[in-house]
């Protein structure tokens, strides 16, 4: 049965509708380039040695997300309220589904996303800063475990870190106005960056690439194997696409505008994406670059020298403010959409009556994700759900299917292109990458499911509760 609600009839006002196209597009592009573009080519060299096959790892990742994207805006246009994969999962599958997705993002995807980023950005922020870095602890106190003599430590980055993220969490309580603002222009002169450069890199650079296939002369299965583990390091590059569904009940126009966001945001990223490469590749060799992380600024330092690789530090702390900045906006609107339908905590789901955000929502995931980067066990966290997310992404699209039969009459401004082909794609080369994630890292995909499997108990908690509620709401309006 659907859940659906009228967006204003619980808890009195709406949230406030601001987000145009334009806005929509540069909060999707803001989410995703995050610092991935800027760290993972010289893992993907390591396993993947030789430069056409790692164009078109980035090629093959950035058209596997545009199948996901065209199958995603029909989805959108069908349920145009906050939410998104959320919604999806739970119209076509039932509650639990959808909770399981949120609880997964509440518990560690978004708000463990939300802590890396503070943690990535006070790390680079550092190298300015020395004072106020990872490596600087305030306090150590020892941990009290039998047989461990390690300590929990509270370093100036952390501190950093979590400062960060209330005040990006102040900015989206206090409305969507000057949320948009932020993003629109972080991501603006981040796209500006980037753009200009890719371009200079590529012009001054001269090095020749060498496009042969195989240079080294691996085995076929060598090469195979490396590009799935490329594949997955790319499937971290353009994570956070379909975030920007999430905000789908406060874009003005969600079955125009979401469409254009989604693909055309998809083609832009990638571009870029393919740009930033190509520049990396006429600075090093694959071989070269293996195992490099902060290959950006090593490429960019290459080419035009020390005080060239400080800029591109610049420009990747910027770029790590706008996905902060889109992962704290877009996250807590899931929770809030999770509250609504009773499987939450019931306070998350009400709008502020001045700013028409959601404002307790967003003030939680800020807490949490705050506990997780003091913590400081974000990144193993990740590591281990991002088996459960990629299933997540597989579940949603096939939604596609199972929603066109439920639902054959419901208006749709937008169909698939190249449905029922896209969406299959999509799914049979995300399973693909899902089952070389579990033989690759077979102890943090099963504790991913374990994750997972712990918000079971969690949604019959929820269920009683809310039904418990409900029988009390009937009781009092017969007295």
């Amino acid at each position: 049965m659907s859940l659906e609600k009228d967006p204003g009839s619980r808890n009195g006002p709406e949230l406030a509708r601001e987000l145009g196209p334009f806005d929509s597009t540069m909060m999707m592009v803001g989410i995703v380039i995050g610092s991935g573009i800027f760290l993972t080519t010289g893992i993907m060299a390591e396993s993947l040695p030789s430069a056409s096959l790692i164009m078109l790892a980035w090629l093959v990742g950035g058209l596997l997300t545009l199948a996901g994207a065209l199958t995603f805006a029909e989805l959108g246009v069908l349920f145009p309220e906050a939410g998104g994969q959320y919604v999806y999962l739970r119209e076509a599958y039932g509650p639990l589904a959808g909770f399981l997705f949120g609880w997964i993002l509440f518990l560690v995807s978004m708000s463990g996303s939300i802590a890396a980023l503070g943690a990535a950005f006070a790390e680079y922020f550092g190298r300015f800063f020395p004072v106020l870095s990872t490596g600087n602890a305030l306090i150590e106190i020892p941990l009290r475990i039998p047989g461990s003599d390690g300590y929990w430590t509270l370093s100036a980055g952390q501190f950093v870190a979590v400062i960060l993220i209330l005040i990006f969490s102040a900015i989206n309580y206090i409305g969507v106005g000057l949320g948009k603002r932020l993003q629109n222009g972080v991501t603006v002169a981040k796209i500006g960056a980037i753009v200009i450069l890719g371009l200079i890199g590529v012009i001054v650079a001269r090095g020749p690439i060498d496009l042969s296939l195989n240079p080294t002369g691996a085995g076929a299965g060598t090469l195979l194997t490396g590009f799935g583990l490329a594949l997955i390091a790319v499937s971290w590059g353009f994570d956070g696409w379909n975030n920007i569904t999430y905000v789908s009940g406060e874009i003005r126009d969600p079955k125009r505008d979401l469409p254009v966001a989604l693909i055309g945001g998809t083609v832009l990223i990638t571009i870029l994406y393919l740009l930033m490469n190509w520049f990396y590749l006429k600075a090093f060799t694959p071989a070269a670059m293996a195992g490099i992380v902060p290959v950006a600024e090593r490429a960019t330092s290459v080419v035009m020298g020390s005080t060239a690789g400080a800029i591109v530090t610049a420009v990747v702390l910027l770029s790590m403010l706008g996905a902060l900045h889109g992962a704290i906006f877009a996250g807590a609107r899931v929770y809030y959409a999770m509250a609504r339908d009773g499987l939450f905590f019931k306070s998350i789901g009400e709008v502020h009556p001045r700013f028409r955000t959601p404002a307790k929502a967003i003030l939680w995931q800020g807490v949490w994700a705050g506990v997780l980067t003091l913590s400081g066990t974000f990144e193993q966290l990740i590591t281990f759900v991002m088996f459960v997310t990629i299933s997540f992404w597989i579940a949603a699209t096939s939604s596609v299917f199972a929603l066109r039969k439920k639902f054959p009459d419901r208006p749709r401004p937008y169909r698939t292109w190249g449905y029922p082909v896209v969406p299959v794609i999509f799914i049979v080369a995300s399973t693909g990458i899902l089952v070389n994630t579990l033989f690759e890292r077979p102890v943090e995909s099963l504790s991913g499911l374990g994750f997972l499997l712990l918000g079971i108990p969690a949604y019959y908690y929820w269920r009683h509760k809310e039904s418990k509620t409900g029988q009390s709401e009937d009781l009092n309006e017969d007295q």
